[in-house]
């Protein structure tokens, strides 16, 4: 099928510090996926812009942010709808951490903080039995590492998704909603100079948590399977 364009729908914005260093999400996305920025349509959701009518020739990649599901943003919320519509077009979505938390929260699951607390730094992820058919899956690593920074998460699946890999941490690492519609806890588009960055932001509340962020710092490392995975889901379309 081929594709008029590519959304990036924006949830939120990096701290001053890590923009400074590392750019914005626009460009984290556009170097994970290897393409121009100028290629991308950028609508940043967080900031009011306008959505743009779901269709199912246009992809869209929703991304992370620094808000909590469960604080129902208005934004959000409207982001919510257009899941909901996207999906009923079969449009093709791809969500990352909070835009896989708002997936299955829009779809029916539920989302709240983890239990276990912090998921943070360079983790394995395992693929789970239904990835081995999974038409994106199929053929990948059984295990590979991945970058994840969040606090909240999916609780409970929606009905009908397919939980398709796990951390040891988090059992909803990967779920399918439809043959179009996937998301990850974990951040495809981090590299690992940018989880560092991340966990350097975090030190105070790592060590209120009793973490120790200099070994989390020691562990970080290459994660080029995530990557390519995104780059995946777009590689059978043209944008």
């Amino acid at each position: 099928m081929s594709l008029s364009a590519l959304f990036l729908l924006q949830t939120g914005s990096p701290p001053q510090s890590l923009r400074t260093t590392y750019g914005d999400l626009p460009e984290w996305f556009a170097s994970a996926l290897g393409r121009p920025a100028d290629t991308i349509r950028i609508i940043r959701v967080f900031d009011g812009e306008r959505l743009p009518p779901p269709d199912a020739g246009t992809a869209a990649i929703i991304t992370g942010s620094w808000s909590m599901v469960t604080d129902r943003e208005p934004w959000s919320e409207a982001l919510g709808d257009w899941i909901r519509e996207a999906m009923a077009l079969d449009a093709p979505v791809f969500g990352v951490c909070y835009g896989h938390q708002l997936m299955a929260d829009a779809l029916g699951g539920q989302v709240d903080f983890h239990p276990g607390g912090r998921e943070i730094g360079s983790q394995t992820i395992s693929l789970l039995a239904d990835a081995v058919e999974d038409p994106l899956l199929a053929g990948s690593p059984r295990s590979f590492t991945a970058q994840l920074t969040h606090l909240q998460t999916v609780i409970a699946p929606p009905p009908g998704a397919r939980v398709l890999a796990r951390s040891e941490h988090d059992a909803h690492q990967i779920l399918r909603y439809g043959p179009n519609a996937i998301s990850t806890q974990f951040h495809p588009e981090f590299t690992p100079e940018i989880m560092a960055g991340v966990i350097r932001s975090r030190i105070d509340a790592l060590h209120q948590e009793g973490r120790d962020p200099e070994a989390l710092l020691t562990s970080v490392q290459e994660a080029p399977f995530p990557g390519q995975l995104l780059r995946d889901f777009l590689a059978s379309r043209t944008i």
